[in-house]
């Protein structure tokens, strides 16, 4: 099968943000760009569809539409269109299934300062078996990159640096999908990744329970040694990709939206697992989906 990366795509500029993310993506590992569109029927089409079109016919012609736009940025790139009757969300679940990762588009920043994330958005992030990236609509090339001297746009000197990839790190838990993810994506962009890792003092009662309590250094110490330990064979496999590592007393989802601003990509982890109300995104990810201001992405993990 045709190694690629998948766009949700529905004619709205959050989705075209999507789509060109998605094609930088996938120059970026070597595969194609699959677009793909789900539409349902209507008994009353929406005053968007033309009265000398069917809603099929609309539909139909809109991956084709996006491909063409995608091509100009992109001439090399092999970009498949795809049109399919069927509910959003069954049909973006299918198509990540068969990518390497699956993008889509955020509708920019609320009232609150966070992005508006759609249900089907929310849902898809819940669920997908495979890794999904949210992309603010307004988000270009050149966010991705630190500026270029006197205004130069990055696609004129590619050299220019990106800035760092961020990783989200929990050191108790630390799960070999999300931190492979976060050094290949370093590693593509030839750029820094920064480890974001908090602890919390225990409460007192617990504290107790040790025969002589932690003081603050030593606590901090101990979570310092976990991260390297966690990191250490992802180092040796990505020796070029520099590594920061900040380790901080705080609340986990500050620290990182915090560590966002300037980023190229904040990647966080989803614990694949049921409630009894269903799937879970964490709060976390659920903060950086909502309030980073750059590209997030999930990557599920057990």
């Amino acid at each position: 099968m045709l190694r690629h990366v998948t766009a949700g795509i529905d004619g709205s500029p959050e989705s075209l943000a999507a789509a060109h993310w998605a094609a930088r993506e996938a120059v970026r590992r070597g595969a194609a760009l699959c677009l793909v569109h789900a539409w349902e029927w209507h008994p009353r089409p929406a005053p968007s569809v033309p009265a000398d079109m069917s809603e099929r016919a609309v539909a139909e012609a809109l991956p084709e539409r996006v491909a063409e736009r995608v091509r100009a940025a992109h001439p090399g790139l092999h970009v498949i269109g795809q049109a399919l009757a069927d509910s959003p969300v069954p049909t973006l679940l299918k198509a990540a299934e068969q990518a390497e990762l699956l993008v889509l588009g955020s509708r920019g920043f609320g009232s609150v300062g966070g992005f508006l994330m759609g249900s089907v958005s929310q849902r898809v992030v819940a669920r997908a078996p495979r890794p999904v990236v949210l992309v603010r609509v307004g988000g270009s090339n050149a966010d991705e990159h630190f500026s270029a001297p006197d205004g130069i746009s990055p696609d004129e000197i590619p050299e220019i640096p990106y800035r760092d990839v961020v990783l989200g790190l929990d050191s108790g838990r630390p799960c070999d999908e999300l931190i492979e993810f976060a050094f290949d994506a370093a590693g593509r962009r030839g750029s820094s990744l920064r480890v974001i890792h908090t602890f919390s003092r225990p409460p007192d009662f617990a504290a107790a329970d040790r025969i002589v309590p932690m003081s603050g250094p030593e606590l901090r110490a101990e979570h310092e040694h976990a991260v390297a330990a966690a990191l250490r064979p992802w180092r040796e496999k990505y020796p070029e990709t520099a590594v920061v590592e900040s380790v901080t007393e705080g609340r986990a989802a500050d620290e990182l939206i915090s560590a966002s601003a300037g980023a190229a990509l904040v990647v966080v982890g989803r614990r694949i697992r049921e409630t009894r109300l269903g799937t879970h995104i964490g709060p976390v990810a659920h903060a950086a989906l909502h309030h980073a201001p750059c590209p997030v992405a999930v990557v599920p993990h057990a």
